[in-house]
């Protein structure tokens, strides 16, 4: 099994089935790709990641979510984990929290819904280079 995952993080089933099953071509078996419906559900695999020792290297999170905001859970996840690649993933965010995300999370990259394959590929892949 890969010592090294990528994580999902939006509240739409939909979103996190296309997303993982498009990693998934990408990329193959080379990571193990996981999937969250909340920040709170997102934490609970970062830490069970953590004591299974796999180390995850990028996060792909959705901003508007309930509860918290992808800005604002990628900012914690920076805080904790600084060496974490932050993707988010929006139709909706606006330039504000664009730039928090990319001040507060040293956010890498923000694609756009509805986003291609190719779109992924460029952003992860060169992410994961």
């Amino acid at each position: 099994m890969s010592e090294t995952a990528i994580l999902c993080v939006d509240d739409e089933v939909s979103v996190l089935k296309v997303l993982k099953e498009q990693l998934k071509r990408l990329f193959g078996n080379q990571y193990v790709y996981e999937v969250a419906q909340s920040a709170d559900e997102a934490w609970l695999v970062i830490d069970e990641l953590e004591q299974d020792e796999i180390k995850i290297l990028i996060i792909v999170s959705d901003w508007l979510m309930p509860d918290v905001k992808g800005d604002e859970f990628l900012a914690q996840v920076h805080q904790r984990f600084p060496e974490i690649v932050t993707v988010m993933l929006t139709g909706q965010a606006d330039e504000s929290a664009i730039e928090r995300a990319k001040q507060q999370a040293n956010l890498y990259a923000c694609i756009n819904k509805p986003w291609t394959e190719e779109d992924l590929r460029n952003v992860v892949g060169v992410a994961l280079n």
